[in-house]
């Protein structure tokens, strides 16, 4: 009887973990993705999995100071949260903000919540992709630093259990999105740049 109950009790413990496993598995996935063929250097690839929020005009106080195009993209628990860049070129500095963990999906929260910021020198523009943490995702991973040089498609960071990218591009360019898009990081062309 008793080796019964420790039996059954085994897998009743064990069961939620494994559950909680698989969860981890599932969600730190990375898989390999591969930019359209022939890519043109004008492009700018989504930096990560989603659903596109905002695709035009900037919104509120979100953008840095100039005049920009935001593409917002909110990543659910269930998208791959691996980040890659956008476009090819340097680093020409990161920030980090520390700040509140408002839900993703939230105007405020490209603002007020904690974020980094990763500024990219293409050709003589200047591309933003910012990475943001929402209610769930309480800690973004950036490894990149300044100076460096990068791949349009190259894995930059990741961001934990669901949370937000806004990728700020200069007010010429083209967006190719629109909201309510599903986009997936390093494949789909989110804007074109006027010149490149």
């Amino acid at each position: 009887m008793a080796a019964a109950l420790g039996a059954w009790l085994g897998w009743f413990v064990a069961v939620p973990f494994f559950v909680l496993a698989a969860f981890f598995t599932f969600f730190f996935r990375d898989p390999d993705r591969h930019a359209p063929a022939a890519l043109s250097a004008a492009a700018v690839l989504s930096p990560a999995d989603g659903r596109v929020l905002v695709a035009g005009a900037p919104t509120s106080d979100a953008a840095p100071p100039g005049s920009w195009k935001q593409i917002s993209i909110f990543l659910s628990p269930m998208d791959v949260h691996v980040n890659r860049v956008p476009v090819a070129g340097r680093v020409t500095r990161v920030l980090l903000t520390r700040g509140r963990f408002l839900p993703a999906y939230h105007n405020d929260a490209a603002t007020v919540n904690e974020r980094s910021e990763i500024w990219i020198d293409h050709a003589g523009q200047t591309i933003v992709a910012r990475q943001i943490v929402g209610i769930l995702a309480r800690r973004v991973v950036c490894r990149l630093q300044g100076g460096e040089t990068v791949e349009a498609g190259q894995r930059f960071g990741v961001m934990k259990f669901g949370s937000r990218m806004d990728v700020f591009v200069p007010d010429d360019a083209e967006i190719t999105v629109r909201v309510g898009q599903s986009v997936r990081g390093g494949e789909t062309v989110i804007a074109v740049l006027h010149s490149a």
